[in-house]
């Protein structure tokens, strides 16, 4: 999975001051990008394929051959989501890993022998 940071952009040079996130994005290096993708573990990976597919629909492809069309506007639309998704999982991924992390460190004891 690698972000390319010029695809909404027709001049990647043009700063628009609408959108601060793609700024920002533009301005990152594709080895950077590359690695926050390659960061993602396969349980998110997952639930934001099935994500993207319950919004633009899902029809077998070996019965089906299924074009979409839309335009750029929904395009970027339907990144935002799997982003805020992939960003909303992340989080929740690692507070799992805290929160066992957390179960599994003894609770101290104070003087009277007591937890």
């Amino acid at each position: 999975m690698v972000f390319d940071p010029d695809f909404l952009s027709d001049d990647p040079q043009e700063e628009s001051p609408a959108n601060p996130l793609l700024n920002y994005l533009q301005r990152q290096s594709p080895e950077m990008l590359a690695h926050v993708a390659r960061s993602v573990s396969p349980e998110i990976k997952e639930i934001i394929s099935q994500n993207v597919q319950g919004l633009v629909g899902m029809l077998p492809a070996e019965n089906f051959n299924v074009k979409i069309s839309t335009d750029r506007d929904n395009l970027a639309g339907l990144l935002a989501s799997a982003m805020m998704t992939g960003y909303f999982l992340r989080q929740m991924e690692q507070r799992m890993h805290l929160d066992d992390l957390a179960d599994s460190v003894p609770l101290p004891r104070d003087s009277t022998g007591e937890q």
